[in-house]
């Protein structure tokens, strides 16, 4: 088994630290986590630190154990200047395919309510405010600010799903180094496509060039399976921050492999 490499090192660390950090201030995941850029809680260095945010144990267990074995392979090759500079670059790409896709769905289903005439005041307030009820002390149930907004534009049930779609795109944040670790698999794949692969549950090895791209077909299949726009239901997985992050990996290891980009460029 090839040792760990030191920018991998590094990566596990802080990712083991973010991760601790997280359980200990909950309240942590409302500054690192990525949420959708017209959410108010948006910040723009939630692009990078998200991808050390992770939401459990098995989570973060088995991203790490990806980045352990793809990633010291690849620094091991490339140097730790240019894998680091690759794995943010991904953990980017992943990022924005992921804030895309979230933009046009939520859209869209704005779109398809437009009858309703809401303002872009009513907008922000249903986007990003808890659909939750409302309750005082004395467990009586509080009008909040959607009810209100609700009440006076008089939509239908169907029309109230859709908004209650868009409000929870809107503030459900994004957390993980999936997509920087779909990037590493693609770049793999490109380097050694003959390596075989395991997978649970199947027994048989299969080679890193069918491996990648069968995985990335099924993300794919799940994602547009998940968008509501497609008539799915969400997954609670990222699909298209992994196959953001992987696209970016393919680009970049095509641009790489025609300019014939030399190690010692990097280091």
């Amino acid at each position: 088994m090839m040792n760990i490499t030191p920018v991998v090192k590094q990566l596990l660390i802080l990712n083991i630290i973010f991760f601790i950090g997280s359980q200990i201030v909950p309240i942590a995941d409302t500054y690192f986590a990525l949420y959708y850029f017209e959410n108010p809680m948006f910040k723009f260095w939630q692009l990078l630190t998200h991808m050390f945010m992770h939401g459990g144990v098995s989570h973060i267990f088995f991203n790490m154990l990806a980045l352990f074995s793809f990633g010291s392979a690849l620094e091991h090759y490339w140097g730790g200047t240019k894998f680091l500079f690759f794995y943010i670059s991904c953990g980017l790409g992943a990022a924005l395919l992921h804030t895309g896709v979230n933009y046009i769905e939520i859209h869209s289903l704005l779109n398809s309510v437009s009858e309703l005439n809401l303002t872009e005041a009513d907008l922000k307030v249903l986007l990003n405010s808890d659909f939750r009820n409302v309750f005082d002390d004395n467990g009586k149930m509080l009008p909040s600010n959607y009810q209100v907004i609700l009440d006076r534009v008089k939509c239908t049930q169907e029309q109230f799903d859709i908004i209650a779609n868009a409000n929870i795109i809107s503030r459900t944040p994004a957390v993980g180094a999936s997509g920087a670790i779909y990037g590493l698999l693609v770049a793999f794949a490109f380097m050694f496509p003959m390596a075989e692969l395991g997978i649970m549950f199947i027994p048989i090895p299969i080679k890193a060039k069918y491996f990648v791209p069968g995985v990335l077909c099924v993300d794919l299949f799940l994602g547009l399976k998940g968008q509501s726009i497609f008539g799915g239901g969400s997954t609670g997985i990222a699909h298209f921050a992994h196959l953001g992050g992987a696209l970016t990996g393919f680009i970049m290891m095509w641009i790489w492999r025609n300019n014939k980009f030399k190690h010692n460029r990097w280091n």
